[in-house]
């Protein structure tokens, strides 16, 4: 006959925190810069708006990766983290020929392990930017 537990099972139920910060850009439609659940967290994806003056940064494509980068990092940093906490990544691309420029600024920001990654040629992205790129972080 089976022995009866006096074990008892608590859940600690997790809650969702919106995550915001200056240095990024304000979202620009119904969603937030960043949630974090838990040790996770989920950022919207960025694109080259400067967080200031809202202007867009696209006088290249180096330039734009850049920007998006400097979002992204500001994001991450927002919650107490930085690129080493990225697990996994999205990149979004108008033209999959300028995957070798965007790779190259995007791995600058990497210093060791790289995340989990995904590149995907788009047919638009919002403000007819060049790039956009989304992560998601753990601590």
């Amino acid at each position: 006959m089976p022995r009866k537990s006096t074990e008892r099972i608590t859940f600690a139920f997790m809650e969702k925190k919106i995550i915001t910060s200056t240095n990024a850009p304000a979202p620009i439609g119904p969603y937030n810069q960043a949630v974090a659940y838990g040790d996770m967290l989920f950022v919207s994806g960025q694109i080259a708006l400067h967080p200031v003056t809202g202007d867009l940064h696209t006088a290249d494509i180096v330039t734009e990766t850049e920007m998006v980068m400097k979002n992204l990092e500001a994001v991450l940093t927002a919650n107490g983290m930085n690129f080493s906490n990225v697990i996994k990544s999205t990149i979004f691309l108008m033209d999959m020929g300028q995957f070798a420029q965007v790779n190259e600024v995007y791995g600058r920001y990497f210093e060791s392990e790289a995340p989990a990654r995904e590149t995907v040629q788009v047919a638009g992205l919002p403000k007819g930017v060049n790039v956009e790129i989304s992560v998601i972080a753990g601590k």
